[in-house]
């Protein structure tokens, strides 16, 4: 089984910055691309963005410019820098992934519990 712990989450006023973590355990064979969602109260849980294992990178329009996602292979961890938030930016924020545990030959998707993101002043 696979597990994805999000961290980093907290109260920020706007302009502010917060950088949000995602570690990956368990029977991990391989690791292919990660992402970040959020979901706002009373919305749909909208895409943030991706990381390719090589790190390649794609961001939705509303984060472009603010937000940078980054990834530790070594450490199978995936972060998301946020910067100039704004109140919009409050959410639920969930990482993630597709993949391969040692135990199945099959690449599934895991999510993590998520984490509370506030912009409030």
């Amino acid at each position: 089984q696979v597990q994805l712990v999000e961290s980093g989450g907290g109260l920020v006023q706007p302009g502010g910055s917060l950088r949000l973590s995602c570690a990956a355990s368990g029977s991990i064979s391989s690791i292919y691309n990660m992402y970040w969602h959020r979901q706002a109260p009373g919305k749909e849980r909208e895409y943030v963005a991706t990381i390719t294992r090589t790190g390649s990178t794609n961001y939705a329009d509303s984060v472009k410019g603010r937000f940078t996602i980054s990834r530790d292979n070594a450490k199978n961890t995936v972060y998301l820098q946020m910067n100039s938030l704004k109140p919009e930016d409050t959410a639920v924020y969930y990482c993630n992934a597709n993949v391969r545990t040692i135990t199945t030959p099959t690449v599934a998707n895991y999510w993590g519990q998520g984490t509370q993101v506030t912009v409030s002043s």
